[in-house]
């Protein structure tokens, strides 16, 4: 099958789940978009209101700080893959519970597995503990991994893990904003060097 097919399938299954009770309150479930043969996949954690409303990941006040980025470093949404790791926006924006993330976990690794990305950049708490772990690395605060370029070598490919704040968190605090902003340059570092 091509990327594009596997990808239609498991949207078609992402919009007509009901692994967790999250599906009761959505308005539509938020799959991963961008270029499917992109080298670099950028991960969330779940939609926000914005999000939930249009059915596309990244498109609040959030969003706009993300494209900010991508720009500082001529890079474009149709050059890179978006993703999160719950499809349904969790009530009042909480936090995403384990036994959610378990449940949906397995969206995002199958969208993993046809992008085949060289770079995978987990923003924030939940999705950087996610990918670091599913790749065997210690899991530890993102105030701790931001920035960092962790690689993986295996049989399959070789990855490029770099933990980022999540955009969201800039919104109120400008100081993680610079951070976020120089952070994002390792990802093009990165990159140069695939």
């Amino acid at each position: 099958m091509s990327k594009k097919k596997d990808i239609k399938k498991i949207r078609n299954t992402v919009e007509n789940c009901k692994k967790c009770i999250l599906y009761k309150t959505r308005n539509k479930a938020v799959f991963g978009e961008g270029c499917l043969n992109s080298k670099i996949m950028l991960i969330g954690e779940a939609p926000g209101r914005n999000e939930d409303i249009q059915g596309k990941p990244f498109v609040g006040k959030a969003g706009k700080i993300l494209d900010d980025l991508l720009d500082s470093v001529d890079l474009k949404r149709n050059n890179v893959y978006i993703t999160n790791i719950l499809i349904c926006r969790p009530p009042k924006n909480r936090n995403p519970l384990k036994k959610e993330i378990n449940r949906c976990k397995k969206y995002l690794d199958l969208q993993i597995d046809i992008i085949k990305p060289s770079i995978i950049v987990p923003m924030g708490n939940f999705s950087t503990s996610y990918i670091l772990n599913k790749f065997n690395i210690k899991v530890d605060k993102i105030r701790n991994t931001h920035g960092r370029i962790y690689k993986i070598n295996n049989k399959l490919q070789n990855i490029k893990i770099i933990p980022l704040y999540h955009p969201a968190f800039a919104i109120y605090n400008k100081n993680i904003k610079n951070i976020l902003f120089n952070d994002f340059k390792s990802v093009t570092k990165a990159l140069d060097k695939i």
